[in-house]
């Protein structure tokens, strides 16, 4: 990730730099845009990056669980299962289980181990899975069961999700239609209406009787467009997947859109 950001860092310099040379040229700010977002596409792809992750992490825990739960049943203790699974592949959590597993093996307490297990992972719902496991092994309970019960609730809410994900896919596929005809009423209000009514285009509320230009009109929609993309594309990700996190790459690529036609409309209508 370092290098990414450095790259994007390095690129988003020079395209602004560039764009000074342009500075009195109808091309100023397309480039100085491209900079911007060149800029910011680092912190959108470790965000998307992250989310992957973490749906990535709850599904390998749940195989965690589930094997877990079979060796357990066998009548083998949880600490001993631990260590007898941590040679399967887990993805992401495989560095985290073959370390859970080398501390037990040490004689590190299983609570204390579980505990590290869930700081290394920094998830909550695993986190809160792992506690319950944890306290039922103190405790003295019947583990099988009780890891039976944590990978049936891991299951039912990865499986809640993916169905409120199928079920509002039709409203996310409507919230880009929507913004993609909030644009070309932009767009008509910007080059079709205004210049008919530029004659009457005078900011009589401030009493300087100075008329907008051109110019003026076209940053005000453009960034009338950004903000609109930022909003809806976060608004989208809090429908579609709970967490308006997860809509920053929504934001990102709605924001790209509004710019690319908007700059690209400006340059070759305005």
């Amino acid at each position: 990730m370092k290098k990414i950001y450095w790259t994007g860092f390095a690129l988003s310099s020079a395209v602004v730099i560039l764009s000074l040379f342009l500075i009195n040229t109808k091309f100023f700010f397309f480039v100085l845009g491209i900079g911007v977002l060149l800029g910011i596409a680092p912190f959108v792809i470790l965000t998307i990056y992250e989310t992957r992750v973490t749906h990535e992490k709850e599904e390998m825990f749940l195989e965690f669980a589930r094997n877990l739960v079979e060796s357990v049943k066998t009548g083998i203790p949880i600490s001993k299962s631990i260590i007898n699974v941590k040679g399967k592949s887990y993805g992401v959590l495989s560095e985290n289980v073959e370390k859970l597993a080398n501390q037990i093996s040490l004689g590190i307490p299983l609570n204390t181990a579980l505990k590290i297990f869930a700081k290394d992972i920094n998830n909550k719902n695993i986190s809160r899975a792992l506690k319950l496991i944890g306290q039922a092994e103190k405790a003295g309970g019947e583990i099988g069961e009780i890891l039976e019960s944590v990978a049936e609730a891991v299951n039912m809410s990865n499986k809640l999700k993916k169905e409120r994900k199928a079920a509002i896919s039709t409203l996310v596929v409507q919230g880009y239609i929507i913004f993609f005809v909030f644009i070309v009423i932009i767009l008509i209000m910007q080059f079709k209406i205004l210049p008919m009514i530029s004659d009457i285009a005078v900011v009589e509320a401030l009493g300087t009787g100075e008329t907008i230009d051109q110019k003026t009109i076209s940053n005000a929609f453009l960034y009338l467009l950004l903000i609109q993309g930022f909003f809806n594309g976060l608004t989208i990700g809090k429908l579609a997947e709970g967490n308006a996190k997860a809509g920053i790459k929504h934001s990102f690529a709605l924001m790209i859109v509004s710019f690319f036609v908007s700059t690209g409309a400006n340059i070759f209508f305005g």
